[in-house]
């Protein structure tokens, strides 16, 4: 159902729901626009990203191991499927900050690369041209229909109108999910986008009822968002006693590394002597030293080609 009516008349009947959502999201922006330091912001909102794109994967049936998106999306294991990398890829720009949601073009990447930032199967099934800008025009025009319903709700029921609608192929759930991810986020000051993660696969693909479907949806905000809190718990403790460490170790390489560490989900060698502006020989040493006190650890099990990720 996406009678603009029946969702106003379901937002009077999730007033509590919608409170509890909408505290989690201020509360979780406020702690991230509180951190002092830039590397943890960034490693916050990566890991927040990187979770929410892993979730998504298994609502659509088409998960990836999480090593395997974390190790930069570049490096992929043999036998892992291009196609489903693609998306991944995908998601996760648009989940760190890519195109805008008001500009249904640019947030889809249909000016990049021809129709698609992603050619693929999906891309040969999408409206496109004037087709495509009549589906989104629509899209836009009843969802402003809702006029000053609160964020979650717009976000809820552009997401389930965009499921009905052609902007995407039929059952193609991350575009029409990472849409209403950002679009919950447009109003805070450090949030990129708000979470859902594994709750968010209650709701991703169900229909029903809109007040229902709408207090489902603020359930699952508020538990990706008590997630995320706890996110920030660990990696700020991890931190803590990285720079301490780094501290014993004396000289700025080290701290270096570790501002590499909490803002890389994964990193190799190269990445890390790239970032930290160091020797590699300097860098493999630094990430068996801090291997050898339990602070990171080794995610490939091979002698060649390893990546390295906090023990957070």
């Amino acid at each position: 159902m996406v009678d603009p009516e029946d969702w106003r008349a379901a937002e009077g009947h999730c007033v509590g729901a919608l409170a509890e959502a909408a505290g989690a999201i201020g509360l979780l922006d406020g702690l991230i626009a509180g951190l002092t330091s830039d590397a943890l912001r960034r490693g916050i909102a990566t890991r927040l990203a990187l979770t929410e794109v892993e979730a998504l994967l298994w609502a659509t049936g088409t998960p990836l191991a999480p090593d395997v998106l974390i190790r930069d999306l570049a490096e992929a294991p043999a036998g892992t499927d291009l196609e489903v990398l693609g998306l991944a890829r995908w998601a996760l720009r648009r989940l760190e900050g890519r195109g805008r949601p008001d500009d249904l073009r640019d947030f889809l990447g249909l000016h990049r690369l021809g129709q698609g930032e992603r050619p693929g199967r999906a891309e040969m099934m999408r409206p496109t041209g004037a087709d495509f800008d009549a589906a989104a025009a629509e899209f836009q025009a009843t969802l402003a229909a809702l006029g000053s319903s609160h964020l979650v709700t717009r976000a809820a029921f552009g997401q389930r109108l965009w499921r009905l609608s052609d902007l995407s192929p039929d059952g193609h759930l991350p575009e029409p999910c990472c849409w209403a991810s950002r679009a919950m986020a447009s109003s805070c000051r450090a949030l990129v986008m708000v979470p859902m993660g594994p709750a968010g696969r209650r709701v991703w693909t169900a229909g029903g009822d809109p007040a229902a479907f709408l207090a489902e949806w603020c359930a699952a905000v508020a538990s990706g968002c008590t997630a995320g809190f706890e996110m920030i718990r660990r990696l700020s403790s991890w931190a803590a006693r990285a720079e301490r460490a780094a501290d014993r170790m004396h000289g700025a390489t080290a701290a270096r590394t570790v501002a590499v560490l909490t803002a890389q989900p994964v990193v190799s060698a190269a990445l890390l002597a790239r970032e930290a502006a160091i020797s590699r020989d300097t860098a493999e040493r630094l990430l068996v030293r801090l291997q050898g006190l339990g602070l990171v650890r080794e995610i490939t099990g091979g002698r060649r080609y390893r990546f390295w990720r906090a023990a957070v």
